[in-house]
This record gives structure tokens, sequence and C-alpha cells, in this order.
């Protein structure tokens, strides 16, 4: 561990007390999307603490480390466009964003954490004009090729202000899979409230607390997702800057996803009834409760357990397995389960800036997924799980030929 890189939270992001309780330990491991090339494959990596902490005071669900954002996200390696899934979940979003806040070729759209303009690019296509604000270098150039202005750097109350002279105001901001990874969460809501109109929304899109509760999500837990949302920690802590989440709707991407509608108090747009529907819904979880995170724990060991002796099962039997897709997900279950080469002889990707690495921790080879009908296993263990339908669909061919595959959460399956 880089001790200069590390930092132990001090205050609640949320509510700024300093009331912890340790709930949830995953022991030191390595950054999910530090893939390591061939070149540094015998190098030594660095592993950082991942435990999960819960406020007592205002009931938030924190990583109990922050590691320096700029080891996470200058070199980042995921781009959203390469999933079809996305391309289409986000060409929707736009056109019931365009439609449902009446924007024109005047409205300037704001995409914090733009990535390769996956958003702003149906926003683009409908007129409005559009801008992206993306730290890893190499993606937001990809952007900018396409396009998209895109400004890489990270998003603070210096940068709100160059923006807002010489672009303007933005009408809407969105942050869609960004807000999670925020640990200054204080910088950025105030640069939101610099640059917004004063009818103008903030959306931002997460996975959803009680989901990762239900589903048994635990491998959402990795050092870029500092926050775990529910509703009510998002009205607590926007609450301290006037301002207040006024919608909420439950979409379908990364198997269960909050979209989060924000504006200043005074604006114009009327609270939904479903706020207070989704606060109901958190009280009967007992998102306020620390037990229920403990409990949580003891479901995920349960759930280790069963993988790998499913996994031993297999190979004691003589079964080849590989894994497919290379999720930040993925390495956070294969590290916490301790799954390596012993189990699988190859990791599949569908994105070529992944294939060709190694994974963090286990080093497991990421290569392309014809492999799997070149270099023949009898099982995938799907760790892309979220996507585990169209995985499924897409290779047919492997299952009409006897392969079978393994979808690991929320409790071990095989299809």
């Amino acid at each position: 561990m880089k001790q200069e890189l590390i930092e132990k939270i001090s205050k609640c992001r949320v509510c700024k007390k300093n009331d912890f309780s340790k709930v949830l330990s995953f022991g030191p491991t390595p950054l999910a999307n530090a893939f390591i090339t061939r070149e540094k494959v015998n190098r030594e990596e660095y592993f950082y603490p991942l435990d999960v902490y819960f406020c007592n005071n205002c009931k938030f669900l924190t990583l109990g480390h922050v590691v320096s954002p700029v080891v996470l996200f200058k070199d980042y390696v995921y781009v959203s466009s390469t999933s079809p899934i996305f391309v289409n979940h986000f060409k929707v979003f736009a056109d019931d964003i365009h439609r449902r806040f009446i924007l024109n070729k005047e409205s300037l759209i704001i995409d914090i954490g733009s990535n390769d303009g996956i958003l702003l690019k149906p926003f683009k296509v409908l007129g409005s004009k559009v801008l992206g604000i993306e730290p890893a270098q190499k993606i937001a150039k990809v952007a900018q090729k396409d396009g998209i202005e895109t400004l890489a750097e990270f998003f603070n109350v210096a940068l709100s202000k160059k923006i807002v002279g010489k672009f303007g105001k933005a009408k809407v901001i969105t942050a869609t899979n960004v807000f999670a990874h925020i640990d200054d969460l204080d910088e950025v809501i105030n640069g939101l409230d610099i640059l917004l109109e004063g009818d103008g929304v903030f959306i931002m899109e997460a996975p959803y607390l009680v989901d990762f509760l239900e589903k048994r999500y635990f491998d959402l837990v990795y050092h870029e997702h500092l926050s775990y949302w529910s509703i009510n920690s998002l009205k607590v802590l926007f609450r301290r800057f006037n301002m207040q989440v006024f919608d909420v709707k439950k979409v379908p991407v990364h198997g269960g996803t909050i979209r989060v509608f924000v504006k200043k108090k005074f604006g114009k747009y009327r609270l939904e009834k479903n706020v207070e529907q989704f606060l109901k819904l958190e009280e009967k979880w007992g998102l306020d409760k620390k037990q229920t995170y403990l409990d949580f724990a003891d479901k995920v060991l349960e759930n280790k357990v069963k993988l790998l002796e499913l996994l031993r099962e297999l190979k004691s039997k003589g079964k080849s397995i590989a894994g497919y897709g290379a999720p930040a997900k993925g390495n956070t279950l294969l590290n916490y389960f301790s799954i390596g080469l012993d189990f699988l002889e190859y990791i599949v990707d569908d994105s070529p800036w992944k294939q060709g690495l190694y994974s963090p921790g286990k080093r497991i080879p990421v290569v392309e997924s014809s492999e799997i009908y070149k270099n023949r296993v009898d099982f995938l263990l799907i760790l892309a799980w979220n996507f585990a339908d169209p995985i499924i669909k897409k290779h047919d061919k492997f299952k009409e030929s006897g392969g079978k595959f393994i979808v690991p959460v929320p409790t071990p399956k095989v299809i």
C-alpha cells in the first residue's frame, strides 16, 4: 500500500459528523480497474484497505478509505460505448429529459464524468449545446474526436466559474455512475449551484442501496465506489446546500439504478409523490440500522462458500472454466473469494481497451470472446452478471455445444 495515496475518512461526507461503525471488510484489495500490462505482470502491485462503514448519525453507507482520484481515474480504461445496452439506455435517457424539460438549441447540457460522450451524443443530435467533463485524458480525447467538446479535468468550483464565463449557465447537469465516486461532494455541489440556471436541474444515476442489499450486489464495493446511495442520504446531503430531491425513478441498468432529480430550493418543479414512496421502502428495508449491514456481511460469506464449493467440485471432475466480462465488480469478487488461475483459464471481455491486459490481483489474462471457441472451456463464470441475459443469448453456440454458464450472485446458479 502506498500510504500517501490513501486516506482514512475522518468525517461523513453527508452530515459532517465522525461517528462510524465498520460493517463489512474485504481486506487489502488491488484497485478494481488497475489492469496490468504484459510488461508489468511480474511487478509488485499496491493493495489498499476495502472496508465499508455505517454513519451512526445520518445512516449513510461509505468506504472507510479514500484512494487519490488521480490514481483511480487518470488512466481509466472503462469505455461506456462498448456496450450496446448502455448506448440505448443513454439515448432513451436523453429523449426523456429533452422532452420533459422542454430543451432547445439554446439549452446547455453538461455531463460530469462524461466518459466517451455516450450521453451527450444523443443530446447533441436532439439539437442542444453539450459539454463533457472527463478527467481520464485518453477517454476525453476519444469524445473530442467524436465531436463532443470535453474538458479533461476534475469538476470543482473553479472549473464551474470558468465554464459560466465561457459557455454560460446550464439548463441540465448530469452525472451518471459518477456521484458514488466523489469524495469532496461539498466542492461538487457548490460547483453545481454556480453552474445551474435558477430553474436548472441536476440529474444523477447511481446504484441503489436497496438493490445492493436485496440482490446481494457485494461486488459493487470497490475503491472507486465511495458512497452507497439511498434517497434518504441524498435528501440529507442536498438539504445542506438549499437544494431538494424532487423526483426519483428506477431504471434497470447495472442491475438496479436510481435516477434522481435535484433542483434549487426555489426551482419551479413540484415534489413528486414517489420520493416519499422510496423513503418508505428504505425504512422497510432497515437502511437506518447497523444490524442490516452486519447481516448482509454474513450473506456475502455464505455466497463465497457456495461459489467456491461449486468451482472446486467442477475442477475435481476435470471441467475447465473461464470468466466472462472483466468489469471492476468482477475483480472484487475474484480477489475477495480468492479465485485465480487455479480456477479460471482466462477472462473474455468485449472491450479492446482491456484485451491483452491482466486482471488486478489475480493476474488472469483478458482475451477477446472468440477465445471461448478457439480454446474451448466447459463453463463460463459470468463476472459481468448485470449483462448475463445478453451474454447468454449472444453465445447460443457455446450453449448448443454443451457449454454452461455460472451466474455468481445473488447465489451461484448454473445455466
